[in-house]
């Protein structure tokens, strides 16, 4: 039998530490540019708003079914990269750039609540308060549920590279991520 005391630290081991100035912008980033490959070996990117989840070691981002690509790619080959290099609306001032290569999975299930990560809508809610607001009134729903019928992306990082002052002529610091735990 364990006590409560084994579930917490086993928590804490499993949770990704990184640097505190990478934690900020993984918080503080409105958007991030999400990577994945094509059926030809193609990087192709978009915009995505992440949720960096420490404690589960992923973030956690979403995909409408009616803009399913980046999914079916992630299903094919889940190697992709996530870049945190806008800062605009972030509050942070001279922030790093973040490079997050890791793999990705899309479980076969679809969503059409957004409470099935409550954590996650909430931060689109308060970066995109329209969101917030047609997501309330239920006509737009019902027009636009193909919107809403979500699928989950969750990544785990393998690698984390970081540019001090989005300077890419230094070499960036490397935070290799144990998958140990």
């Amino acid at each position: 039998m364990t006590g409560a005391g084994d579930e917490s630290e086993r928590a804490v081991s499993k949770r990704i530490d990184v640097p505190p100035e990478v934690e900020e912008v993984f918080r503080g980033f409105r958007t991030c540019e999400f990577s994945t490959l094509t059926r030809d070996g193609t990087p192709i990117a978009w915009p995505l708003v992440t949720l960096w989840q420490p404690e589960e070691r992923r973030f956690v981002l979403t995909t409408s079914i009616g803009l399913a690509r980046k999914a079916l790619n992630v299903r094919r080959d889940g190697r992709v990269s996530l870049l945190f290099s806008d800062p605009t609306a972030s509050g942070l001032e001279d922030p790093l750039t973040v490079l997050v290569q890791g793999d990705a999975e899309v479980p076969e299930e679809v969503r059409t609540s957004p409470y099935h990560v409550k954590e996650y809508w909430s931060r689109l809610f308060r970066i995109q308060p329209a969101n917030a607001m047609y997501s309330a009134n239920p006509l737009t729903r019902y027009l636009m549920a193909w919107y809403y019928m979500r699928l989950y992306i969750y990544v785990r990082p393998r690698r984390i590279l970081f540019w001090p002052g989005a300077d890419f002529g230094q070499k960036p610091k490397v935070w290799e991520v144990d998958h140990v735990g």
